[in-house]
């Protein structure tokens, strides 16, 4: 069941789940995409109940998945179908949306994904400025997708980077 638009969405502070792709999507992966996560959210339930969820592509390049969970918590089995069809997706298209040992950054005003050694590297060498704005990936709930997705580096995890 998808979450239903309101004025008040803000409020609300659903679970969240980030899948970033190690690069963008072209316009018919979108589309595919789309179209699979609109028809696996519509029947998506946690012990026969529907959950109330949304997604969204963020920046064409990071999937995020809401749910809330005030009305029907997400189980360990609805877990395990999301991530299904989304190893689905991952495999049909090469995204690495599993591939945690990653880095996504802005650079130039677009989004740029390294591997992770590859980055921190480059931040050490100062190839990669202080003044980049860096993804968070670990964010758990929608508030705080909100506020801290996209942080500077000062205030990313990127800043411990030594």
């Amino acid at each position: 069941m998808k979450i239903e638009e309101s004025n008040i969405v803000e409020t609300n502070d659903y679970r969240v789940i980030i899948y970033p792709a190690s690069r963008p999507f072209e316009t018919k992966e979108a589309k595919v995409i789309t179209e699979k996560l609109f028809d696996f959210l519509a029947t998506w339930a946690a012990h026969g109940k529907p959950l109330s969820s949304s997604f969204k592509i963020e920046k064409n390049q990071f999937i995020i998945i809401c749910v809330d969970e005030e009305k029907e918590m997400a189980s360990g089995c609805s877990i395990d179908a999301l991530g299904k069809i989304m190893r689905e997706i991952d495999e049909e298209y090469q995204l690495g949306l599993f591939d945690r040992m990653k880095a996504s950054f802005i650079e130039n005003g677009e989004v740029k994904t390294l591997k992770l050694i590859d980055f921190k590297s480059k931040v050490r060498s100062g190839e990669i400025s202080k003044d980049t704005q860096v993804f968070d990936f670990s964010k758990y709930t929608y508030l705080e997708f909100l506020g801290n997705f996209i942080l500077p580096f000062e205030r990313s995890w990127a800043a411990g980077i030594k």
